[in-house]
């Protein structure tokens, strides 16, 4: 029990990146994956009994496709494109408004994708998030 503590202690001194480090080295020593077994612990407790469903990770990154937009909103559009994706000038602007449906961001994260879905609706857009 005495290894035990000391063992305990000194993870406890690790900086968060010296314990990433230390379950790398443990992933490749042991052959196996730390992130595994929390999958599975966590899936029975979720599933229904005789149920074998894998478990849903939540999603992180989004795509914003625009679907469609009135013809008198076009320019309102444009702009908006323009303040959603950075470094776009208004011909290639112009160019994806025209040849909707095309996404307008994509990989983006949660909240950057919910502002352009808001910011392309309140234009005119119909926006759609996947």
């Amino acid at each position: 029990m005495a290894d035990i503590a000391n063992i305990v202690d000194l993870l406890s001194k690790l900086t968060v990146v010296e314990a990433a480090d230390l379950v790398k080295k443990l992933e490749e020593a042991w052959g196996v994956s730390a992130a595994a077994p929390v999958a599975a612990a966590a899936a029975p407790g979720t599933a229904a009994p005789g149920a074998a469903a894998p478990a849903a990770e939540a999603q992180t990154t989004f795509d914003v496709i625009l679907k469609s937009l009135p013809a008198d909103k076009k320019i309102a559009v444009i702009k908006a494109v323009r303040e959603v994706k950075a470094g776009l000038g208004l011909a290639e602007a112009k160019a994806l408004v025209e040849g909707a449906p095309k996404p307008v961001l994509e990989g983006a994260n949660k909240a950057d994708s919910e502002a352009a879905k808001k910011k392309l609706e309140e234009a005119g857009a119909t926006v759609e998030m996947k």
